[in-house]
């Protein structure tokens, strides 16, 4: 009996170990996917118009318009969690599933919410993307893999509700000049308990000072696009989304949040919202909780970035200076040294260069474009090798350059877009939208007229191998980068990357030019030999600290540094 006991104990012992592993992993252990539910997969045609009647303006659903929901859910995210994993990612973020406001617009101008910003119920999934028990059996199953899901999530604004009787599309109105009350607000007829949790019914937990400009003031206090602006400084709208968010932790363990419109909320929120957070993930056994924020529109620089992790208090921010750092010198004609001038102001963050290696990193996103969309634009006369080698080069230095790499679902098939926002959120499934069939694909002669799932695809091979070795390297997810060569021409940027806990160093080499490249790269002294990870790699160094290198245009190495 004790034999058998322990027999049985051994067997389910595995099961056991390999149940947590996954919440052991830092932030910058993972590669997170990124997709939109309505545009991944059709799991369940039968949620395709969220249980509503009638056309378009009703339901919100049309799969031939590119602003109305297509039939992607989370039955259908689930049904290709292979194919994600395949690609090496090991985290998901998922754009807002929340109960939404299915359409919206002046007359003519309408659009839906396809997309999960225009939330109506922050407490609930949208019936066109499934259900809660979707939402908890996707995570399960991510869970299962080994895999983590990030959440994304709004606090700024909610679906737009509330209007003025003076006017329908209404410009600010400041502080100053209006103290009090900018604007009759109401809430039409009907509406009155449009939105869950009850509180955001209350017409004074928003600032009703009509639309932002982006600038000043109304970043914080202004309606974004019309959509009704958070008293975020009231203690109840700090305390209810708070008891919101917390419960999506407590109900179903998800692993971070990424923060939709961060900067159009006031420091304070964020400085006891954070915690609560992490305080909460803590007490659900989540101790590498990740959240970070969404900074755009304040310009490109670091420091611009860094800021909200000293004054907000977010321990990351969506790097949107890598991104363009990538766009100047790949899609563009710029020198290596950008990449230089964006690491030097890593100290910048709150932590330092540590606390660099956790700032989520992209080259593509659905609000400002797709990286092939740019590098054709700037471009126009490249081939199609020449594009593909210029993509390929963005994401080998997303996948090995410090920080945690975001790939944007379709990237990896060669999505290329017709420009921002709609236009760079095409279907993976085989898609029905005039505006995204006569798009050409990169590296590839599929059409948006079928299914794009290929394994085959040579940027999908490309990422699933760097990022296989990023997960063999510690020293690609955890190492210090150190920029050992640069210029202020298109070329050679190279870095070394050192894992203190191993001491494992591995050298990475780009070439930025379209032209080949034979020059010397800088190394550490005691290297005495390379082992090669990807590309031709020097044997051995020319002369101590010095390695000679040669790379092929707009390609890279991948190389280990071992001492004898």
């Amino acid at each position: 009996m004790i034999r058998m006991f322990a027999l049985v104990a051994a067997l389910l012992m595995p099961a056991v170990a390999a149940a947590q592993p996954y919440r052991d992993r830092l932030p910058e252990d993972e590669i997170v996917y990124f997709l939109l539910p309505d545009r991944f997969e059709n799991g369940d045609t039968a949620n395709d118009k969220g249980g509503l009647k009638g056309n378009r303006l009703k339901t919100g659903f049309d799969p031939s318009a590119k602003g109305y929901f297509h039939g992607g859910d989370l039955n259908g995210l689930m049904k290709r969690l292979d194919y994600v994993q395949g690609l090496g990612a090991t985290a998901i973020w998922v754009a807002p599933i929340f109960k939404n406001q299915a359409v919206r617009g002046a007359p003519g101008d309408e659009s839906a919410g396809y997309h999960g910003y225009w939330v109506t119920d922050f407490t609930t999934v949208d019936p066109h993307f499934g259900s809660e028990a979707d939402f908890k059996a996707l995570v399960d199953a991510a869970h299962a893999r080994g895999m983590k899901v990030y959440m994304d999530i709004i606090t700024n604004h909610t679906a737009d509700i509330i209007r003025y009787r003076e006017c329908v599309i209404c410009t600010y109105r400041s502080r100053s000049d209006y103290p009090r009350q900018a604007y009759s607000a109401y809430i039409p007829k009907g509406l009155e308990n449009a939105k869950t949790p009850a509180w955001l019914n209350d017409m004074s937990l928003y600032h009703n000072r009509g639309n932002s400009t982006f600038s000043g003031e109304s970043s914080i206090m202004g309606d974004f696009v019309e959509l009704d602006d958070v008293k975020t400084e009231d203690p109840r709208a700090v305390a209810g989304f708070i008891d919101v968010y917390g419960n999506w932790i407590d109900r179903y363990g998800v692993d971070g949040f990424r923060i939709d419109t961060a900067r159009h909320v006031n420091p304070e929120f964020w400085q006891s919202f954070v915690p609560a957070m992490l305080d909460r993930a803590k007490a659900k056994g989540i101790p590498n909780f990740h959240i970070f924020g969404e900074i755009g529109g304040v310009g490109l620089e670091p420091g611009k970035l860094a800021i909200h992790t000293h004054v907000d208090g977010f321990p990351a921010v969506l790097d949107f200076a890598f991104r363009q750092a990538a766009a100047d010198t790949i899609a563009g004609n710029a020198g290596t040294d950008k990449w230089w001038e964006l690491f030097f102001q890593d100290p910048l963050y709150k932590g330092g260069g540590d606390a660099a290696r956790i700032q989520p990193t992209f080259i593509s996103n659905h609000d400002n474009g797709r990286f092939a969309y740019f590098v054709r634009k700037a471009f126009p006369n490249a081939g199609d090798a020449e594009v593909l080698a210029r993509v390929r080069l963005g994401h080998a230095m997303l996948l090995t350059l410090r920080g945690v790499p975001i790939i944007y679902s379709g990237d990896e098939q060669g999505f290329a877009g017709d420009g921002w926002d709609q236009d760079a959120r095409e279907d993976m499934f085989a898609s029905k939208a005039t505006s995204y069939l006569d798009n050409a694909l990169v590296g590839t002669k599929s059409t948006h007229a079928q299914a794009n799932f290929d394994p085959g695809h040579p940027l999908y091979a490309l990422i699933s191998k760097l990022s296989s070795l990023r997960q063999a390297h510690s020293a690609l997810r955890r190492g210090k980068q150190t920029v050992l060569n640069y210029s202020d021409k298109p070329g050679l940027f190279a870095v070394m990357r050192t894992d203190a806990a191993t001491g494992r160093a591995i050298l990475i080499a780009f070439n930025t030019a379209n032209a080949p490249l034979s020059t010397n790269v800088e190394i550490p002294q005691s290297v005495t030999r390379f082992s090669g990870l990807m590309g031709t790699c020097p044997l051995r160094p020319r002369e101590a600290g010095s390695a000679a290198v040669s790379i092929a245009p707009l390609d890279f190495i991948i190389c280990e540094a071992l001492p004898e």
